[in-house]
């Protein structure tokens, strides 16, 4: 079991603090802090889930990895968008099925922001016979 004990104050911090700063310089001054306040805790989140998950079905992966994980990078694809701040200011978290990502199978989603949190559980974008 984890040691999570819930998220640090700073982690809400942190957000609300890059929206007013989202540029790079400020962001590389920052980055032990983004792993400290923010990568850290999502990865304890993470690994506390997976026995819970595995209460619902086997097939629930909770992977801690900060890169290629269940845990969503905080750089932004800005190559199609007229906004070019280059980090999200939100943490997301995907609990996938472990047939992939290009499974059309349920999950789970938690969004974690200074606004506010909410979760989703679903399949994305189901093709028409899955509906039927």
């Amino acid at each position: 079991m984890s040691d999570f004990s819930g998220f640090p104050r700073d982690f809400f911090t942190f957000f609300e603090d890059l929206a007013g700063n989202n540029n790079r310089p400020w962001f590389q001054e920052n980055k032990q802090r983004y792993y400290d306040s923010v990568v850290n805790p999502i990865s304890e989140f993470i690994v506390c889930m997976a026995p819970e998950l595995r209460r619902i079905s086997r097939h629930y992966i909770a992977d801690p990895k900060p890169h290629g994980g269940s845990m969503f990078r905080i750089y932004r694809d800005t190559r199609f968008s007229k906004d070019k701040t280059p980090y999200k200011t939100h943490a997301g978290v995907q609990f996938r099925h472990e047939a992939g990502k290009d499974a059309h199978a349920p999950g789970f989603y938690v969004h974690l922001a200074a606004e506010g949190l909410y979760f989703g559980g679903g399949v994305w974008r189901p093709a028409g016979p899955q509906l039927g």
